[in-house]
């Protein structure tokens, strides 16, 4: 059997999707299986004036957005296919597919995708024609044509031997009569080898990298992976391919001139096999140069100078970086609502342990360290938006401590305590203590990744001033919603409050379809009629 077996058969073509609802506007078509919006964006330029006072500009450019309909047939490659979240996902979609249900100390459990923003959440669309008192949701999925992730075609590459069914069995994630009832077809699934640079992960993952790549030749290990992703595509009749990370959390490379600043110094410092070149470069830059778009679900600095450069030059969608599924979720929430009620945290202590893979791995400093900076920043934005509170350079106290815990498995404890300044110099304390069950968080998130950043890769644009249309930016800053320290364009600001990244990523589907941004004035609601 393949290395890659997966019970869907292959789809001889896929045809446009139509979509869920149609937009009765002059400013929008659908012809050809693609959705033409011509969209006035508005927003708000602030002059600064000598008084120290500010004049307000309201300005709008249009915007002409092409979007194709038709859902490929999408394989997904997972970089760590044998980990918690590799397996966890992958029996999750087989359990999805057949409609399983299982039994559990609580009762019968059937198989869902709660916790996928995509497959598990509605947008409002807007307020009911007949009745304005009424507002009118619908699945997030359905704004656009999507993939479903029953349709996954999943495959990819993992440092162990150990075939899905054994992953999943190691992982102990699953009830054990859903690990029965997928056990066989798990089994059937066996990563590739894959990239094992020893200095970059902790010393004590040594014992699962049974199944690497050969030699130190990061040009040949490059080459491999290129065809890896060639060989995969044409096995399954694929019409695109999504490369995601899910692998371990490597340490900081050096940022280093001549090796990693620009694109074609990266490509050479690869061909001399640079000691400064990550796995996870090596696989972004695999991914970029044969077209797929590449996630980074990790906190290292995999998106290196030269790799930003390389997905530019080549117009190619990445994304990153580490899943964002639960104490941090969580923290930038509660920090946006404190700053907006004009509350101001003086210290935010958050402290995890966990006894998973993961957490044994960020055991060692080098690889905490990485995950300590993609957590710290997630207040940043929230704190200098709000100088009324926080003077120049003023900021909270903010630490974090993991630990690894081997005994509490994949259930992630997450104890944070949130010291504020209240009224007249009153203090206000919020503890708070969150079992994360840390594989069953990230594994939506990996849809949600995959689903809409192959979304994107089926969107155009053009302004006036462009004489043809482009994809949009090879950057996917409308994932952040998803990602703990989100990955934005050069010299754009990064969005880290939870409700604006949801808002953002809402009204950026919205203006695909020709919609406005949802007007939450609700006039009709304040005034007489």
């Amino acid at each position: 059997m393949p290395a890659h077996a997966e019970s869907l058969p292959a789809a001889a073509t896929t045809p446009a999707a139509a979509p869920k609802f149609t937009v009765d506007a002059p400013n929008v078509s659908y012809t050809a299986g693609v959705i033409e919006a011509d969209y006035s964006y508005s927003s708000t330029k602030v002059h600064k004036l000598p008084s120290g006072g500010y004049r307000a500009e309201p300005v709008s450019v249009n915007y002409k957005f092409s979007t194709d309909c038709h859902v490929p047939r999408l394989g997904v490659m997972l970089v760590g296919w044998g980990g918690n979240n590799g397996s966890t996902l992958t029996a999750s979609i087989l359990a999805n597919r057949a409609k399983m249900s299982w039994e559990t100390r609580e009762g019968t459990q059937e198989a869902n995708y709660y916790g996928s923003l995509v497959m598990a959440s509605t947008v409002k669309l807007g307020v009911d024609a007949e009745d304005s008192n009424q507002e009118v949701y619908v699945p997030l999925h359905d704004m656009l044509p999507m993939v479903h992730p029953n349709d996954f075609v999943i495959g990819g590459w993992d440092i162990s031997s150990a075939n899905l069914a054994e992953a999943m069995d190691r992982a102990k994630v699953l009830e054990p009569d859903l690990r029965r009832q997928v056990r066989d077809a798990m089994r059937e699934l066996k990563p590739l080898p894959s990239v094992y640079y020893p200095d970059f992960i902790a010393s004590n993952q040594e014992e699962r990298a049974d199944h690497v790549l050969p030699g130190t030749d990061k040009r040949a290990h490059l080459e491999q992976l290129r065809r890896d992703m060639r060989d995969f595509k044409a096995a399954h009749g694929l019409d695109k391919i999504v490369v995601l990370w899910t692998a371990n959390t490597e340490r900081f490379a050096d940022l280093v001139d001549g090796v990693n600043d620009t694109a074609d110094n990266l490509l050479a410092a690869i061909d001399r096999s640079e000691d400064e070149v990550s796995p996870s470069t090596v696989f972004a830059v695999a991914s970029i140069l044969e077209g797929n778009t590449f996630i980074n679900g990790s906190p290292q600095n995999t998106f290196v100078p030269g790799v930003l450069e390389l997905a530019e030059r080549h117009r190619v969608q990445i994304a990153g970086d580490d899943f964002k599924s639960g104490q941090t979720k969580v923290k930038s929430v509660l920090v946006d609502f404190l700053v907006n009620a004009g509350i101001k945290p003086l210290s935010i202590a958050s402290y995890n342990h966990l006894g998973n893979n993961d957490g044994r791995n960020l055991s060692e400093q080098k690889q905490f360290r990485s995950k300590e900076i993609s957590k710290s920043s997630v207040v940043d934005d929230m704190v200098a938006a709000n100088p009324l509170l926080y003077k120049k350079g003023e900021h909270p106290d903010h630490i974090v401590v993991i630990k690894y815990v081997p005994a509490v498995g994949d259930s992630k404890r997450a104890l944070d305590e949130y010291v504020s300044e209240i009224f007249m110099g009153g203090r206000n304390t919020l503890s708070l203590f969150n079992t994360c069950e840390d594989s069953l968080l990230a594994s939506p998130l990996i849809i949600d990744l995959v689903v809409l950043g192959e979304l994107f890769t089926r969107v155009k644009y053009q302004t006036v001033e462009m004489a043809e249309p482009d994809s949009i930016h090879s950057v996917l800053s409308p994932l952040s919603y998803m990602l703990k320290a989100p990955l934005v364009p050069a010299g754009t600001p990064i969005i880290n409050s939870l409700p604006r990244q949801r808002a953002g990523l809402e009204a950026f589907l919205r203006a695909l379809v020709g919609l406005p941004v949802n007007n939450e004035a609700n006039l009709e609601w304040k005034c007489f009629h």
